[in-house]
């Protein structure tokens, strides 16, 4: 956890150095208006793309059970609850979590997510085509699977992302659209206003979708990358074979159908691409069977604990 943070602060450090630098430059060379409020813009930045971010996050578990209908499982009312428990009961002891909410939605298509604010305040949830449709050891492996997201920390890191993300594309989005609008306004206009003209609001408009995907590319990204380890952290905690078959299994199936939300945090996210949130199955089997016979707990707990 320490080591995450550590790197966090050190790339945002270096990010907003070279933002510095950059926009130095751009000044030196009359591209931009030294006068513009740039600090003022990046705080207001930073709070509006962090603040969304991590709000995101604290309402994430009931966002999660009110787009999907998932039911808790408070106390287990037939054997196959009962057996839900304890799978996901070991798997979170053996990564060195808490022991996460538990719960089945409706759905004919086989998947599974995992959410929640921190890996010891989390929620991990199935369909019921997912318990129809696979066999034990499949399911297993998918749980474990799921809990190795929640032990690899990997809400907070997605969220920590989208906020650095979010940050930049509302700051250069504004910047990029006061020199288009000073371009379009002459200087008469500028004296009198100090407030951005229509080519600015409409170039705010524009650069912010132009720049919200590119940053939705670096986030597929990011996540394809945890899907492998999710995918490896299951393999340590339910078998290699059992979480190759999950996976064919699963590859046998159409789209997933979760909210675009939770996407990024099911099982099952589609048929890969730059912006998918989950890489080919294919792929994904690959990797499996390319580990080593002694599989190790770098996907899992043990990246959490560092």
């Amino acid at each position: 956890m320490f080591k995450r943070i550590t790197l966090f602060l050190l790339t945002n450090f270096a990010v907003i150095t070279v933002l510095g630098v950059v926009v130095q430059l751009l000044v030196g060379a009359g591209v931009i208006n030294p006068n513009f409020p740039y600090g003022s813009l990046l705080v207001m930045a930073a709070v509006m793309g962090f603040g969304g971010a991590f709000i995101s996050l604290l309402i994430s578990k009931w966002m999660a059970k009110m787009s999907t209908g998932a039911q808790v499982i408070s106390e287990p009312r037939n054997q196959r609850e009962a057996w839900l428990l304890e799978v996901v009961r070991r798997h979170a002891e053996r990564a060195g979590v808490g022991m996460p909410e538990v719960a089945v939605y409706d759905s004919p298509e086989p998947n599974a997510f995992a959410t929640g604010a921190s890996r010891n305040n989390a929620l991990v949830a199935v369909s019921t085509g997912l318990l129809q449709r696979l066999n034990e050891d499949e399911v297993d492996a998918v749980l474990g699977h799921e809990i190795s997201h929640v032990a690899n920390g990997d809400m907070v890191t997605m969220t920590l992302l989208q906020g650095v993300l979010n940050t930049f594309v509302f700051f250069f989005a504004r910047i990029f659209a006061s020199v288009v609008d000073s371009a379009l306004r002459s200087r008469d206009d500028e004296n009198r206003s100090r407030g951005g003209g229509f080519g600015y609001f409409i170039s705010v408009f524009v650069f912010q979708m132009v720049l919200g995907i590119l940053a939705s590319l670096i986030v597929a990204a990011f996540s394809r990358y945890r899907e492998y380890r999710a995918d490896a952290g299951g393999a340590n905690l339910a078998g290699r074979q059992n979480m190759v078959g999950a996976l064919r299994a699963l590859e046998r199936e159409s789209e997933s159908d979760l909210p675009k939300g939770l996407a990024a945090f099911g099982i099952h996210g589609g048929i890969g691409g730059l912006f998918h949130s989950h890489p080919p199955i294919a792929d994904r089997i690959k990797r499996l069977q390319e580990l080593p016979a002694a599989g190790s707990m770098s996907g899992s707990a043990a990246a959490a604990r560092s």
